[in-house]
């Protein structure tokens, strides 16, 4: 269950799939141009760019010198729930407001006998554990977990611009300065990841929040794992899942950056390069490896794509002696100042047109209010599977 709700638009969103085993922008002296947005514009700024920089250096993981405990510090009294924000197979997220601070809160609400019957209470322990330790301009932060009889329950920061997927649609496709604004912070984010041996796995725009200011909050670690070496399960979203997952092959941190050529070029043309009616023809076409690429596509965006979207792990950038640095430093990437945007020092491309600090939820759908079980106190039969929540 990602952080929203399903989409309005005659677009479906993709579904997650897991195998049964699993346990310039800124700036690039351009003219004033627009992205149509209903009644919202997305402005492409004119301020001086992007270059390169970032030190290419990968610092040795902090993460398990961290506490990886989350549990105790909150309780379903802590709060006030006001809305559903999105629904998913294993419950659904929730605006909330802190009765002691004010604040407002995503609380995200997982079904323990849901996790245990789709067989996911690995990859749910392991969320927890990836949410409690990373840290990120990037990325949702959690601030703690707590759990009754029958529900987990994890408190994240609120994120009030909606999802990258909603303005997409909206859109229909975005202009190559916005494209690259949002994939260069993408970079950071899974950079800083794989720097820490975690695989994000599942990156897609309906992942992908914004912020008050339009800046990017990558979200649902459902399918996150620290990874030092290879893994084998099959998860992810058909449309982004790059081959030797889908064969069934071990593999490591390179199925991200495969995945994040499959968003830019999605971004850029306002669909994925393989979808197709179902899961399987999909996977066909990925395992094709036949790309067409619109005649607007520029020569250089292209290239960078060739070299992310190919099942040929010695040409794959971000896999290469030197890492994610090929990326930064590709020709698509070149007016990109990589420090600017990692300390969100650029003017973003689209800010959303909400009310900060009020709890404005108006860029998310509405859904259904369902009686809810949250507190129960009884019989728990699931309690060994989570005891770090």
């Amino acid at each position: 269950m990602n952080y929203t709700g399903n989409s309005s638009e005659s677009t479906q969103k993709s579904q997650p799939t897991v195998s049964e085993n699993s346990s310039n922008v800124s700036g690039m002296n351009i003219s004033s141009q627009h992205l149509s947005q209903g009644q919202h514009q997305v402005h492409i700024p004119q301020t001086s760019g992007y270059q390169r920089g970032t030190s290419d250096a990968i610092q040795r993981s902090l993460l398990p010198q961290r506490s990886t405990v989350s549990s105790g510090k909150y309780s379903l009294g802590d709060f006030h729930i006001m809305r559903t924000l999105g629904t998913g197979s294993f419950g659904r997220v929730h605006l909330v407001r802190s009765v002691h601070n004010g604040r407002y809160y995503a609380v995200k609400v997982l079904k323990k006998a849901q996790v245990i019957k789709m067989k996911q209470v690995e990859h749910t322990n392991d969320e927890r554990r990836m949410l409690k330790l990373v840290e990120h301009p990037f990325l949702i932060r959690m601030w703690g977990t707590f759990q009754d009889s029958k529900n987990l329950f994890m408190v994240m920061d609120y994120i009030e611009g909606g999802e990258l997927f909603s303005l997409l649609r909206k859109s229909q496709r975005f202009p190559n300065p916005v494209a690259k604004f949002y994939a260069a912070e993408v970079c950071l984010a899974l950079e800083y990841l794989h720097s820490h041996d975690i695989i994000y796995r599942d990156l897609k725009p309906e992942n992908i929040l914004l912020d008050r200011n339009g800046h990017i909050k990558i979200t649902d670690f459902g399918f996150a794992k620290e990874v030092s070496t290879v893994t084998w399960t099959l998860c992810g979203t058909p449309d982004y899942i790059a081959p030797e997952v889908i064969t069934s092959k071990p593999y490591n941190k390179s199925v991200d950056w495969w995945s994040l050529g499959v968003l830019i070029f999605e971004m850029l043309a306002g669909y994925t390069p393989f979808y197709d009616s179902t899961p399987m023809k999909t996977y066909e076409k990925i395992l094709s490896g036949k790309i067409h690429y619109p005649n607007f596509f520029t020569p250089d965006v292209i290239d960078l794509l060739s070299n992310l979207i190919t099942a040929d792990l010695t040409r794959r950038l971000g896999n290469l002696i030197n890492g994610p640095a090929d990326i930064r430093n590709h020709p698509w990437f070149q007016e990109v100042i990589w420090e600017k945007i990692l300390a969100k020092d650029i003017e973003t491309p689209y800010e959303p047109p909400i009310t900060a600090g009020v709890g404005d939820s108006s860029l998310f759908d509405h859904y259904p209010e369902e009686q809810l079980d949250y507190g129960s106190a009884g019989e728990d039969p699931y309690a060994h599977f989570f005891t770090e929540f």
